[in-house]
């Protein structure tokens, strides 16, 4: 019996630590992934002279939603960040933060058009997701 106790306990812990993972806005690679397509989504919706790579946005967002589920998260966890308003805002605020630390105002459509053809020529995963028209 106390092989069994030992056995069924050591498999809980195992299970508890498998569960005990940091929420998703603090994975880095998948929060920053959500950072870049949402700045890319803002410039192309502001900015007359670019445009969105919507497949190519498509399909960065599922290679995000893949590696977040090679990582544990489950399709639930992972459509309540989505989702989540609270951290719409929050990535909302990092992203004009981000614009803001590149000295423009990420409330002006010219700025961002400046931030977008930036981007784009540097080649970043922001430009990658934009083009000019």
């Amino acid at each position: 019996m106390r092989m069994f106790t030992t056995v069924f306990m050591g498999a809980a812990l195992a299970a508890s630590m498998a569960s005990a993972k940091p929420a998703l806005r603090d994975v880095k690679e998948i929060d920053g992934k959500m950072l870049e397509v949402g700045l890319a989504l803002e410039i192309s919706k502001k900015c007359d002279t670019i445009s969105a790579r919507k497949l190519k946005g498509l399909s960065l967002l599922w290679d995000v939603k893949s590696r977040a589920n090679d990582l544990g998260y489950s399709d639930d966890e992972i459509d309540a960040y989505r989702k989540s308003e609270a951290e719409k805002a929050r990535i909302r605020a990092k992203g004009e933060a981000y614009v803001k630390s590149k000295g423009l105002n990420p409330k002006s459509a010219a700025d961002l058009c400046t931030l977008g053809k930036a981007e784009i020529a540097k080649g970043s995963v922001i430009g990658s997701l934009l083009k000019a028209k």
